[in-house]
């Protein structure tokens, strides 16, 4: 597969990022977003997630029916997502449908955010923040993050809360709008059989009339809060824990030697947690993950059991996590290293995961390095750089949180 990647910028600072592909079948693009949940402000906790279901409900140009009948008639795979960094609006198509795609797309990232949409599209994320609420890992993962980073808004929750979009208007969602999603805070991301030049007129004439802006983002002192906190639930069986602790920049190299920390730890098959845990039915679920963010980065290890194995559990993750340093074994990382490589080279495999990729890298400020580079980056680490990457960021929680049920649970 060609790794061909070619670049433009409008006159209005909007970056053009493709990664050419002449013998692929089909192409994707997406318009991604320097802006997610840590970047806003906390009244309007979960905007950017509101916004993004607010850009399908229709441009000037079309309603939320008609947008949903132009994708479907050209047999778009589309969506968007929100994280806490970024937001994106990507769409699948066969290569002659991909100028029609990216109009498209442009046209609902100038969204009219109707008053009557608005109070609609409401209803739907309250009751989209219920269902989270009833996930009890979710629920967990959420209050572990309010607390490791407390007094950061890294800590925002995506979805927001049940108070803050209650409270949200629709003319502070618009100022939103107009601050954050500038031209030159986005980036069009193609991938696959491309006539790039072609596109970026095309991308000149959807795109060339947004106007700039200098929205950036806060990069405040930040030190983990440590804390512990137990909670009951009613109507829940098992019993939850989790744990954060502080890990590698995605900007920093040494989230390579993370990744792979998190992959023997915790990986959900063959990793020591499994072995420990699972294999031997103490618990049903046990995973380590590494979550590099902009400028920051954290382990998170989950466990999920019943309430009575709760202290063993617990004692079990952090016996783990202490002897990991001192009981590397090569053939381990030699199989983290397979399990990432196959993972990267699979996303890789269909011009949607390299969309994804190379629109993720310009969202973070990395540099773009071809798949491959990845792989010979991922290849030269060694137990060494395990080692020391458990020196300088050990996994030794902060936060450690705890839901289990209230005995009232249904028999």
């Amino acid at each position: 597969m060609s790794e061909a990647v070619r670049t433009a910028t409008l006159a209005n600072g909007l970056t053009i990022l493709g990664e050419i592909d002449p013998n692929a079948h089909t192409a994707a693009a997406g318009f991604f977003v320097r802006t997610g949940a840590r970047d806003e402000p906390s009244p309007q906790m979960g905007v950017s997630h509101f916004l993004e279901h607010m850009m399908f409900k229709g441009s000037h140009k079309r309603d939320a029916l008609q947008v949903n009948k132009d994708f479907d008639r050209i047999g778009a795979s589309h969506n968007a997502f929100t994280s806490g960094e970024m937001t994106c609006f990507h769409a699948h198509v066969l290569p002659e449908y991909l100028l029609e795609a990216v109009e498209m797309l442009a046209d609902i990232l100038r969204p009219s955010l109707r008053e009557t949409d608005f109070n609609e599209e409401k209803c739907v994320i309250l009751e989209e923040i219920a269902m989270y609420e009833d996930n009890p890992f979710m629920a967990l993962y959420e209050r572990l993050m309010e607390s490791y980073y407390t007094g950061h808004t890294m800590g925002h929750r995506v979805l927001g809360t049940k108070e803050t979009i209650a409270a949200l208007q629709r003319d502070a969602m618009m100022k939103y709008f107009h601050d954050r999603y500038a031209a030159d805070t986005v980036a069009l991301a193609v991938a696959g059989k491309i006539d790039f030049d072609l596109l970026v007129k095309q991308v000149g004439v959807v795109c060339g009339d947004w106007p700039r802006g200098t929205p950036g983002r806060a990069h405040p002192t930040f030190k983990p809060h440590t804390s512990h906190f137990e909670q009951t639930l009613p109507n829940l069986n098992r019993a939850y824990i989790g744990m954060l602790m502080p890990a590698p920049a995605l900007n920093d190299t040494r989230r390579y030697a993370a990744s792979l920390v998190a992959q023997i730890a915790g990986d959900s098959e063959g990793s020591r947690l499994y072995w420990s845990l699972i294999e031997t039915g103490l618990a049903e679920e046990a995973t380590c993950n590494y979550e590099g963010r902009d400028g920051l980065g954290e382990y998170l290890v989950l466990a999920a059991c019943s309430k009575e194995s709760l202290a063993e559990v617990k004692s079990k993750l952090i016996q783990e996590m202490d002897n990991l340093e001192g009981s590397l074994e090569q053939a381990e990382l030699d199989r983290a290293k397979a399990r990432i490589a196959t993972a990267v080279a699979l996303a890789g495999e269909r011009p949607a995961g390299r969309m994804t990729r190379l629109g993720s890298l310009w969202a973070y400020n990395l540099p773009h390095a071809t798949l491959d580079e990845e792989m010979r980056r991922i290849d030269a680490i060694t137990l060494d750089d395990l080692r020391q990457s458990l020196k300088e960021f050990p996994l030794r929680p902060v936060v450690t949180g705890i839901l289990s049920g209230d005995g009232t649970a249904a028999e």
